[in-house]
C-alpha cells in the first residue's frame, strides 16, 4: 500500500510542479488552488509512505516520478521541446524508480 501512495505522491508533485508554473507567482486563482491541493495531498502521501519505505528511496522515487512527468507533460503540451534524448533521459529515470522498488522489495 506504501507504494502505491507514494507512485501517486509522485504523479501529484507533477501536478503542483505543474500547477505552480502556471499560477504566474500565485497571481492566478484556478492554478494556485490546484498547487495548493496537490501540494498538501502529494506531502502527505510522502509522509504516508515514509512510514514503510526509508527517507532516501521514498523521496527518490517521489522526485523521480513528479521530474519526469512534469517533462513528459510541458514536451506533450508544446511548453518544452521534445527531443530524443530528452526521452531517453526520462526513460532513464523511470529505470532507477523501477530499480529502487524492487531494491526495497529485497530488503
Amino acid at each position: 500500500m506504501s507504494w502505491i501512495i507514494l507512485i501517486m505522491s509522485g504523479v501529484l508533485e507533477a501536478v503542483w510542479a505543474t500547477a505552480l508554473g502556471k499560477s504566474d507567482g500565485f497571481t492566478r486563482l484556478w492554478p494556485s488552488v490546484v498547487f495548493a491541493v496537490a501540494l498538501v495531498l502529494s506531502m502527505g502521501g510522502l509522509a504516508f509512505a515514509m512510514r514503510d519505505i526509508s527517507t532516501g528511496t521514498a523521496y527518490a522515487v517521489w522526485v523521480g516520478i513528479g521530474a519526469a512527468l512534469t517533462v513528459l507533460y510541458a514536451m506533450v503540451f508544446g511548453a518544452e521541446p521534445a527531443s530524443l534524448l530528452k526521452i531517453v533521459l526520462i526513460l532513464g529515470l523511470v529505470g532507477c524508480v523501477v530499480g529502487l522498488k524492487f531494491v526495497d522489495a529485497a530488503h
